[in-house]
């Protein structure tokens, strides 16, 4: 008899075409829904100011990625579910996901399920989401983005947590503004003076959320998914002015960390399908009075509980991952495709 991984693993031949990103990668057929073991494992304890505390950061739950088809997203709700009710048991002091909530832009059956499972968080966790290329399309319209702000909110705010000042930003306006010139430099004059806003309230750490990353090997790259070296100079100048250490993203569908001087670009795989080597999952940053430290889990390794003490380096994750934990699909064969997932 075959284990539920093995279930979960299995794969056909058959290739869809994944419209709008330009990428081509092997399908994942819909997978039964997993035994529920999480109730349980015992849940974290709430962490106290003085440690400091943890947020997750997720990216690209992307309904209708794994198969192309648009109506079928059963392995995509398997990964969401099994991460919502992870955080509900992890208690993180809030959730950011970096866009690509949904893979057609407006499609309402895909927009419904994003915003079913969503529901379930915690309502003492406060979740951020980001818009992502799949959310606006590549190529934003006045349209385009003012459904997404009636359906998910704002496309561009700011929030608080203890000394934690968090920019979100629509990094889609970024990589091509050419339908709404007027809608960047509108962001981009509100992202000064919300830089303004943070330093001036002295907060200790300002963080910057987004869908695409500024860079993903080296600053000086010419990279189809990251920011365009166009732009990219003048914002990573603004935000080191500011004293920005960290920005977070998605996108690739695989991590990659690196850094411009004292400015950090992390960007995390998928919780939906992956791509690459790294597997679906999620981000945990510990932010504490020494400094913020980050580990990537993924789904089959995602910890009963997280720790504030402090330990040496990123490492891995610690034992006793949750068990029942979706795998999230195998990485694409071969070298995953350059072009907008």
């Amino acid at each position: 008899m075959l284990s539920f991984f093995d279930r979960v693993l299995l794969r056909p031949a058959l290739l869809a075409a994944i419209l709008g990103g330009t990428l081509r990668v092997a399908a994942q057929p819909p997978a039964a829904p997993p035994p529920a073991p999480v109730a349980a494992i015992p849940a974290a304890e709430a962490p106290t100011a003085g440690a400091g505390y943890y947020f997750v950061q997720t990216a690209d739950p992307q309904f209708g990625f794994f198969t192309g088809n648009p109506k079928m997203f059963q392995q995509e709700t398997m990964n969401f579910e099994f991460v919502i009710a992870s955080i509900n048991r992890l208690k993180p002091a809030f959730v950011v996901i970096c866009g690509d909530l949904v893979h057609n832009d407006g499609d309402p059956d895909q927009v419904a399920e994003y915003k079913r499972i969503v529901a379930k968080l915690d309502p003492s966790i406060p979740v951020h989401a980001v818009s992502g290329n799949h959310d606006v399309s590549n190529s934003p319209t006045v349209e385009k983005l003012a459904f997404y702000r009636k359906t998910f909110g704002p496309d561009r705010y700011s929030f608080r947590h203890a000394d934690l000042y968090g920019i979100v930003l629509n990094s889609t306006l970024m990589m091509d503004p050419t339908n709404v010139p007027e809608e960047l430099a509108a962001q981009d004059a509100w992202l000064r003076e919300e830089l303004g806003k943070a330093k001036a309230a002295g907060a200790r750490s300002i963080m910057v959320f987004q869908h695409h990353p500024f860079f993903i090997d080296n600053v000086d790259e010419n990279n189809p998914n990251s920011i365009p070296a166009v732009r990219r100079a003048g914002y990573l100048a603004l935000l080191k002015e500011f004293g920005v250490n960290y920005v977070f993203a998605g996108h690739l569908h695989r991590n990659a960390v690196a850094a411009d001087g004292p400015l950090n670009m992390i960007t995390t795989s998928a919780v939906g399908r992956p791509l690459g080597q790294d597997p679906s999952g999620l981000r945990v940053v510990l932010v504490r009075p020494t400094g913020v430290q980050h580990t990537f889990y993924g789904l089959g390794s995602i910890p009963t509980q997280i720790s504030l003490a402090a330990r040496g380096g990123r490492g891995g994750p610690p034992p006793g991952g949750a068990p029942g934990a979706p795998r999230g699909g195998a990485p694409a064969p071969g070298q995953p495709a350059r072009g907008a997932p």
